[in-house]
């Protein structure tokens, strides 16, 4: 098993190939509602897209048993990964088991949209190769305290998409939501911040709004590629 280049902080990643479907990695530490936001992202945009996904597990199959226990898709569409190893070497260093899962299912399901992976629990420096994954969420919840946006890291900084999940909870923990935002804002550049309650909006939508977006993006980019032949320049005039 092979070794993948770590493009995880690459600020203009590869577009996705043409004619396959939008890879999404979701990250962040365990507890953080990571398996929660991929059921009510399958829930919300399953009526829309078609789409599939891939769970990590060191040893178990836990959080793909628990979407399909879910029933948020048919069962068929969700594959386990269980990696024995740490999530981080998974989803950035050896992807190959991975991959191997997504491929599987694109080419099971012809015509999918999006493929969500989903990493095990893991620490504020997990990150997705570029390789596996066209764009990454990372999730962070509040139980963490109001202090852990600031401490950074490549999961925090570099992801496409910033979720500071359970705000139900600050009052309880005492974490001031503020503080988190400026953090949050101060050490991700400008790149966007999704502050979510599941218990409050079960569906994810500002969430699933982003990943519409992306998704988007990426069909219009392969229409745009269609157009002027697979990226060659398009003609600026009669010879």
């Amino acid at each position: 098993m092979g070794t993948d280049h770590d493009h995880s902080h690459d600020p203009h990643p590869a577009a996705p190939a043409r004619g396959r479907p939008l890879r999404l990695g979701v990250g962040g530490p365990v507890g953080s509602g990571k398996t929660a936001l991929v059921a009510a992202l399958c829930r919300t945009l399953g009526r829309e897209l078609d789409l599939a996904v891939v769970t990590n597990d060191i040893y178990t199959t836990e959080d793909a048993d628990f979407l399909r226990g879910n029933a948020v898709l048919p069962d068929d569409r969700i594959t386990a990964v269980r990696t024995g190893c740490c999530p981080h070497t998974a989803i950035r260093d050896d992807i190959s088991a991975n991959l191997d899962a997504v491929e599987s299912l694109e080419r099971r399901h012809g015509g999918l949209d999006l493929v969500i992976v989903e990493s095990g629990g893991d620490n504020l420096t997990a990150s997705f190769s570029r390789g596996l994954a066209d764009r990454q969420i990372f999730v962070l919840d509040v139980s963490g305290g109001d202090k852990v946006p600031r401490k950074g890291g490549p999961g925090v900084s570099g992801a496409d998409l910033l979720v500071v999940n359970k705000t139900d909870l600050a009052p309880l923990v005492g974490a001031d939501l503020a503080v988190m935002d400026r953090d949050a804002a101060r050490v991700r550049g400008g790149r966007p911040v999704i502050f979510s309650s599941l218990r409050a909006d079960p569906g994810a939508p500002a969430v699933a709004g982003w990943v519409r977006s992306v998704l988007a993006e990426h069909r219009a980019a392969e229409h745009g590629d269609a157009e002027h032949g697979d990226g060659a320049a398009a003609p600026t005039g009669a010879a």
